[in-house]
């Protein structure tokens, strides 16, 4: 008996398998990608707010240490490290804008006379509403 004369009729033709392996792969890869921006998202806006806190806290060091020996210098640092805390709330903002139109003398001439004591006054209520 030869191979030629064997009939083969046990032999099916290929069967089609269906492979979704294509779309779990994009559908896990998608998932990936969002929980990553999402973590990245998370750290950078923990970041972000530790920073903050971080540059608030030297505004704040910094205010209580000016050097009063120097007015027109002290008058700039106030209004610079002041400006930290004038949007925090409506009082803060009103209270940094009175105390910067008093210091607005002691910036743009050439000599200055030492900061009077309303002047004075009007930054130790600011430094006093921040600390609140």
């Amino acid at each position: 008996m030869r191979s030629d004369d064997i009939p083969l009729n046990d032999i099916k033709p290929l069967a089609e398998i269906q492979d979704y392996t294509v779309w779990f792969f994009g559908a896990l890869s998608i998932l990936l990608t969002v929980l990553l921006v999402l973590a990245a998202y998370v750290l950078l806006r923990h970041w972000r707010q530790r920073r903050r806190e971080d540059r608030r806290r030297q505004c704040l060091e910094s205010l209580r240490h000016v050097a009063f020996d120097d007015p027109k210098a002290a008058a700039y640092a106030i209004t610079r490290y002041g400006r930290c805390f004038a949007e925090d709330s409506p009082r803060l903002k009103e209270a940094y804008r009175n105390l910067t139109a008093r210091l607005d003398p002691y910036k743009y001439r050439r000599t200055v006379p030492p900061l009077d004591e309303e002047t004075l006054s009007y930054y130790r209520i600011f430094l006093g509403m921040i600390d609140a």
